[in-house]
């Protein structure tokens, strides 16, 4: 545990719900207090230097940052718990981890090896994976904001990382952090992801050797070392080694995505990118070492059975659509066992030249079970201690090998809590059906593909699932029968989406999904019909498309709209890595416009401050449509039953109004025409 010191003559006792008790540290953003709440649960309240409390600019800067970081995924992270930006004593505060930060470990002790650099390096790139598919930069990666918690490391500070790098300078008061600046941060270029990644490869160098890269006497030294000299990587294992010389180039362009390394590092290919499956085995994978060597087997039973870390999730809901077993703190039903991944209880293995790769245990047990997709959110001792009775019954009844596969598990751990029991022996085969239908009125759940980090209309944030397609998907699950504790959403992409469909793992996909004559699935619907529209500042005197010619349009990374707005009026073109950072270069008057369609430029406006308007150019007509299996008309027909009285008992129009009611936005109303079923 990090020493803790107390509490000063001019320190608060009280920030929000917290009362404080010592002092964890201060530096150049404020200063961090250790905090509990009525709950008694603990927090890192950082509060906001008093030199920017009465800057508006800075707290403005503040605000997004925070909501950014409200986004981002719980995968060796800490996450945001409560924050107040508009009070005298602006603060922030973040999940307690209780750890030293990597620089202590490393003076303290010995540069890192083996098994522990290894999950460190994986930990880490799965912490910022995480944080660039929230859309944010963390701008101050380096050894002071990784902390070692015994479920692995845990990166922090991205929340605000932004803030002193726009208004801060470098002093001497920073030495150290120069050294994980990437050559852009230093001559003034463009800071996104790429230099992230650069200080990422920076600080595993440090835990693997010791020595600060590009170290020097001065900051001059520092900054002329990471322009014009190579660090040594000689040290480092291999393909960690490959890893980290590609993300030392001095160039951002040439250096590999958050992405790509988290796949190199589990040994998959990376010409896709991480879904919530793969951020889900690194995080495991990161927090095996201490929680293996911790959890015993009972006495008389097959020993050494590794426990998934809070931060790791479970199986995924498989052919014949049950939900398997999940640990708190991950999305529900994020794949860790699917190929290329790793049972509980495996270990990591990497020789020169091969992948970090799962070493088999004894056992693999699953540690807890999904309530009806719904994974906790705040891991409590209590959950652990039902799922050590759970593991106990378990291993009595089906014995060790048959919880190494989920088709002999017990139907009451497969279906849920709430499924009935069947003799725990022996396999059990898992039912097909003709129809989804019949498998509701069998089962009584349902997996819904969904798209993710879409606010206001797919979001699966800190409070679950919350959006306009969420409450379509959960409005039309119950029409067909399904209760909402029984209804599991699965973030997934565009690529995973006709495979999943295809072997069962998901029931239906309801992800902005526009009907089209390729994709051989069958499409109910359409819920909603969306336009390629353009947002723009309410208040701005563009009231037409025509208004924008000569302007600056925003173009998140590659998208078909911009386009279509260029096909109709000629206008300047500045690119950005998503809708993210193209509404911040909205809001602060950088760009004009932000091309998409219609539903996801009002979900992105509704959440901010200022004003914004969807234009109503409708450039084209999206019809988001459900999508089933291929043939199965019985089911199609249901949910356009679900979706035309969705329409007609006013429900969509609710929707509309509570997920887009701030933003200008002529929303459509009237049921699009419907599918044929075929």
């Amino acid at each position: 545990m990090p020493e803790l010191g107390p509490l000063g003559r001019g320190d608060p006792r009280q920030l929000g719900p917290f009362r404080l008790t010592g002092r964890i540290g201060e530096g150049g953003q404020g200063v961090v207090y250790l905090g509990e709440d009525d709950a008694g649960e603990r927090a890192a309240v950082k509060l906001l230097h008093v030199k920017f409390s009465g800057d508006l600019t800075a707290r403005s800067r503040f605000a997004r940052e925070l909501k950014a970081a409200e986004r981002v995924a719980s995968f060796c992270t800490a996450r945001v718990i409560a924050a107040d930006l508009e009070g005298d004593t602006p603060y922030i505060a973040s999940e307690y981890i209780d750890g030293r930060s990597l620089r202590d470990t490393v003076e303290a002790g010995a540069p890192l090896s083996g098994a522990r650099l290894e999950r460190l390096a994986v930990g880490t790139a799965t912490a910022l994976t995480a944080i660039h598919h929230a859309g944010i930069v963390h701008r101050d990666f380096k050894p002071d904001n990784v902390l070692i918690a015994a479920d692995g490391p845990r990166v922090v500070d991205f929340g605000i990382a932004r803030l002193l790098d726009s208004t801060g300078t470098i002093t001497s008061r920073a030495v150290g952090t120069p050294a994980y600046m990437a050559p852009e941060q230093i001559s003034g270029g463009e800071v996104g992801p790429p230099a992230d990644v650069f200080a990422w490869a920076a600080t595993v160098v440090f835990a693997a050797t010791g020595t600060v890269p590009f170290g020097g006497g001065s900051i001059a030294v520092v900054l002329n070392r990471v322009l014009n000299h190579e660090v040594d990587v000689a040290a480092l294992p291999e393909p960690l080694r490959g890893v980290v010389r590609a993300c030392l180039d001095k160039s951002p362009a040439a250096r590999p995505t958050a992405d790509q390394i988290l796949l190199r590092l589990l040994g998959r290919p990376d010409d896709l990118g991480a879904s919530r499956a793969v951020l889900s085995e690194g995080a495991e994978l990161a927090g095996r070492e201490t929680l293996g060597r911790s959890a015993q087997a009972p006495a008389g039973r097959a020993g050494g059975a590794a426990v998934r870390p809070p931060h790791a999730t479970g199986v995924p809901a498989g052919p014949g659509g049950y939900a398997g077993p999940s640990v708190p703190g991950g999305p529900p039903h994020a794949s860790a066992q699917g190929p290329g991944s790793h049972p509980a209880g495996a270990g990591l293995v990497a020789g020169p030249g091969a992948p970090f790769r799962p070493e088999p245990a004894a056992t693999g047990v699953p540690t807890a079970v999904a309530v009806d997709g719904a994974a906790p959110r705040r891991p409590r001792r209590r959950v652990w201690v039902v799922a050590a009775a759970l593991v106990a019954t378990l291993l009595a009844g089906v014995g060790a090998v048959a919880l190494l596969r989920p088709d002999l598990w017990p139907q009451g751990v497969r279906g849920g809590v709430d499924s009935a029991s069947v003799p725990s022996r022996g396999p059990v085969d898992t039912p097909t059906y003709s129809s989804l239908v019949d498998k509701v009125a069998a089962a009584g759940s349902l997996t819904i593909a969904m798209r993710d980090y879409l606010p206001g209309v797919a979001l699966d944030d800190t409070d679950g699932w919350q959006g306009f397609e969420v409450d379509v998907a959960t409005y039309v699950a119950e029409r067909l029968g399904v209760p909402r504790g029984r209804i599991s959403f699965r973030a997934t992409s565009k690529a995973e989406r006709l495979g999943l469909l295809d072997s069962g793992e998901v029931d239906l996909v309801i992800a902005t999904y526009s009907m089209n004559a390729d994709d051989p699935v069958t499409f109910a619907g359409p819920y909603y019909q969306a336009h390629v529209d353009v947002l723009v500042r309410d208040g701005d005197p563009i009231t037409k498309l025509s208004d924008l010619r000569g302007r600056v349009l925003c173009s998140p990374a590659s998208n078909a709209s911009v386009g279509m707005v260029q096909d109709a009026v000629k206008v300047r073109v500045v690119a950005a890595e998503n809708y993210y950072e193209c509404m911040v270069k909205l809001g602060q008057g950088l760009v004009d416009a932000v091309p998409g369609d219609d539903l996801l430029l009002a979900g992105f406006a509704n959440r901010e401050n200022i004003r914004y308007k969807v234009l109503g150019a409708e450039l084209s007509d999206e019809r988001y449509a459900v999508a089933v299996r291929r043939g199965d008309v019985r089911a199609c027909r249901a949910i356009n039953d679900a979706i035309t009285g969705m329409y007609e008992d006013g429900t969509v129009a609710g929707l509309l109004k509570k997920h887009f009611g701030k933003v200008g936005f002529r929303a459509e109303t009237k049921r699009p025409a419907p599918a044929r079923c075929r």
